[in-house]
């Protein structure tokens, strides 16, 4: 059994004291979100029978139909695309992207940057992967964000007559940028439709999936798209991914992840679909189990004296908790100390490496029952300046915090 330093065990005790009045927004969120679900699963009426999975071409999968409905209705948009035929969030993004911009089109971040694997789908790294949007004639401009946000000065400036679509990206990804809210996409979306009615606004979702009480399709986002080993699939779903939105920009998406003429037609349900059923009915609770680990984590490493983003008391709107370590030794210190206290692979010492899609090495620590998953418990980061690790997950608050003790005595050893 490991023991931790006392050092760390006054710390805990600290941090948790600290914790608790924060716990309450937490637990009333997971209780509204998991109203929201029960309510549609109702409305819905699921059944024993939708759990069954097909083969195939998959037609007449009901299981599939309805739980496309169901994420439509609480999601509060017209048309969902709920399959477990996408390898990732990167390929659900990926379809909409595809299924939508053609040559000529303008793709517009607002938000800077986005995520690594994103970088290369568009085409906009150093060195582009074949196939990316770039490829196909996508043109592609970005929008740094300030410090209150979205600049809505430097939208206005940028946006122009081949802005087709613009993409937010929810989460702070590889940076130590604040998530955006809610509240701060629906207002960024009215402002870009003010600018320019007709103009796609697109919602990177990952990470943020019942973190709040609304999804951003709820708010006047056009399309969003994101990652069922994630947020949504409960630390249950085996794989998959989502699209949700305006009904022809879905079907457009769909057609792009199977073939035109087929669109959200086809597709068997490989994977059995009470999975995803009973994932997204977890979701709301292992969402909220994440929250907490994530708030603990953040005062914790506090008293440890590292800088952490969000602090505390910040309103969070995804799953991430940023922890700026300083050098590349203790990035990989925190991940190996991470595993070890992990369910699965707790053997095994993280080492840094280059991983498809991502432009410097990345250390990744992760024993999940779901490879991959990261709505359990994992933590990862690139090996650059600053050297911050992203942790995120926990299916349970118990395990979030030994793991973040186990990451703390890697780190602090005396």
């Amino acid at each position: 059994m490991i023991q931790f330093p006392a050092k760390l065990e006054a710390l805990r005790t600290e941090a948790l004291r600290k914790a608790q009045p924060l716990f309450h927004a937490i637990d009333e969120s997971a209780m509204q979100n998991t109203h929201k679900v029960l309510n549609s699963f109702a409305r819905h009426q699921v059944s024993d029978f939708h759990f069954h999975h097909t083969t195939g071409y998959g037609y007449g999968d009901a299981g599939r139909d309805k739980l496309d409905e169901i994420w439509a209705d609480i999601f509060g948009c017209e048309k969902a695309l709920v399959r477990s035929q996408f390898v990732s969030g990167t390929h659900a993004l990926a379809a909409v992207l595809f299924g939508i911009l053609r040559p000529g089109d303008e793709l517009l971040s607002v938000t800077g940057a986005p995520y690594d694997t994103m970088q290369t789908v568009i085409g906009c790294t150093a060195k582009p992967a074949p196939g990316s949007l770039a490829d196909f004639g996508v043109a592609y401009a970005e929008v740094p964000m300030n410090e209150g946000g979205i600049d809505s000065e430097a939208i206005a400036s940028a946006i122009n007559e081949r802005t087709k679509m613009v993409l937010i990206q929810r989460s702070r990804g590889y940076s130590m940028r604040k998530p955006l809210t809610v509240a701060e996409i629906g207002a960024a979306c009215a402002a870009i439709k003010a600018l320019k009615p007709d103009c796609i606004c697109f919602v990177d979702n990952c990470y943020g999936e019942f973190v709040e009480q609304y999804e951003p399709t709820a708010v006047g986002a056009d399309i969003i798209a994101g990652s069922l080993i994630k947020n949504p699939g409960g630390g249950i779903a085996p794989t998959g991914g989502y699209i949700a939105g305006r009904s022809d920009l879905v079907e457009l998406a769909a057609a792009r992840l199977t073939a035109p003429g087929i669109g959200s037609e086809l597709g068997a349900s490989l994977a059995d679909n009470r999975l995803l059923f009973q994932g997204l009915f977890l979701a709301p609770h292992t969402v909220a189990q994440a929250l907490k680990g994530a708030v603990f984590a953040s005062i914790f490493f506090s008293l440890l004296g590292y800088k952490t983003l969000p602090h505390p008391e910040e309103p969070r709107s995804d799953i991430i908790q940023a922890i700026e370590l300083g050098t590349p030794k203790k990035m990989i210190a925190f991940c190996r100390g991470l595993q070890r206290l992990s369910p699965v692979e707790s053997h095994v010492r993280p080492e840094p490496s280059q991983i498809p899609g991502y432009a410097d090495a990345v250390i990744m620590a992760g024993g999940t029952f779901v490879q991959g998953s990261s709505i359990e418990l994992s933590a990862d980061g690139p090996l650059r300046p600053p050297y911050a690790v992203y942790l995120q997950g926990g299916l349970t608050f118990e395990h979030a915090l030994l793991g973040i003790m186990g990451a703390a005595a890697e780190l602090c050893p005396d």
